[in-house]
This record gives structure tokens, C-alpha cells and sequence, in this order.
């Protein structure tokens, strides 16, 4: 034990030491947390260069929507939600509340929506006729013909435009299967052999 100017110097002297052990110990948990949480890998320059990819192609691809609805004198969300009803899956019902989930947007939005599109004679409510507290959502005549040909145009697009999107999410499938298999490749290095096989026979020099 040391005390007084006996422990004042001993920890001048072994503070950059501490301060090294420190700074190590903030770096390594710093990568653990990073690099290796969960057992992600880091990604490649090339797995960056796919993902910006994708979000480009998925950008054109809503860039030509906005501008398609636009000139067909409607809103994005307007859009979307004529094409819910029109789209809505078997075994669901037009309601606002399974709109509003298919659309992940919140209830109030869906209705803000209904009730534009409703003044701009696109859709109307009616009451369901096994359950007359339901309120469901259908198209008219003039929503159901703004979305044949908005829904055109997008289908048209997408078979244009379509390749190189799904180029684009097959590249990072592509990336993600091969930088997978070398981290596998490499883990399956790094496993430790069984010593006690290859030193069977030998003299240790220590007790």
C-alpha cells in the first residue's frame, strides 16, 4: 500500500497507462456495439452503392406518380387511397380503419382524405347492409374512370421502368448472399481446433 507522495507519483506515473486502457476499452465497445451487435455484418461500399441504387429507381418510379396524379388533378394520398378500394384484398372490407392500415397512415388522415375525395365526387359512403353501423367506401363512375387511367399510366410505367428496379433489388439480394458467405467463410476460420489433438505426445516446459 502506498500513501502521500509515494501514491502521487505512482499515479503520475501510470496515468497514461490508465488513460490507454481506458481509451481501448471505449474503442473495442464502441466496434462490439457497431460492427458485431446482433450478429450484423458491416456494410461493403458496393452494399452502399445497391442500396442507393434501389432508393433512386423507387424515387423515379414516385417522382413520375406525383407528377401523373397531378396532372389528373388529384393528390398523392387521393391516388393511393382510390387505389386501396379498387385493390382491396378478398376478405377485407372498404372500410376507413383497413384503408387507413393498408395506407399506414392514421385514421384521422384516411378521413381527411375520403371527405376531399367525396367533395370532388371521386367515392361515397354507404352503410353496410349485414352490419348498418358499418360505413364502407366505394368508387363512382367518374373516380372509377380517373383511376383506369392514372392506374394505366403507372402499370405502363412500371413495365418500362420495371427491369431496372427489380436489377436494383436483385443486386442487393446479390450483395447481401455474398457478403453472408464470407462472413460465414471467415467465422468458420476463426474457430479455434482442438489443441489437446495436435499437442498429445508433447512435454510441456512449464509445471
Amino acid at each position: 500500500m502506498v500513501y502521500g507522495k509515494e501514491a502521487s507519483r505512482w499515479a503520475r506515473s501510470e496515468l497514461p497507462y490508465l488513460q490507454y486502457i481506458v481509451v481501448r476499452y471505449n474503442i473495442e465497445r464502441s466496434r462490439s456495439r457497431h460492427d458485431t451487435i446482433s450478429g450484423m455484418k458491416r456494410l461493403t461500399l458496393s452494399d452502399y452503392q445497391a442500396l442507393a441504387e434501389f432508393r433512386f429507381q423507387i424515387r423515379r418510379f414516385l417522382h413520375f406518380s406525383e407528377e401523373a396524379v397531378k396532372k389528373a388533378g388529384l393528390e398523392r394520398g387521393q391516388y393511393q387511397l382510390m387505389l386501396a378500394v379498387k385493390g382491396i384484398p378478398a376478405g377485407l372490407r372498404p372500410r376507413i380503419r383497413d384503408l387507413a392500415d393498408r395506407m399506414k397512415i392514421r385514421h384521422h388522415s384516411a378521413v381527411e382524405l375520403v371527405n376531399r375525395l367525396e367533395t370532388g365526387g371521386f367515392v361515397h359512403r354507404s352503410r353496410a347492409q349485414d352490419d348498418r353501423r358499418e360505413v364502407l367506401l366505394a368508387l363512382t363512375p367518374k373516380g372509377e374512370k380517373v383511376l383506369a387511367e392514372l392506374a394505366l399510366h403507372h402499370h405502363e410505367e412500371l413495365r418500362s421502368a420495371g427491369p431496372e428496379l427489380v436489377a436494383a433489388l436483385r443486386r442487393i439480394m446479390r450483395e447481401g448472399d455474398d457478403s453472408s458467405s464470407q462472413h460465414s467463410a471467415v467465422a468458420h476460420e476463426k474457430v479455434p481446433h482442438d489443441k489437446g489433438s495436435h499437442d498429445k505426445g508433447k512435454t510441456s516446459k512449464h509445471p
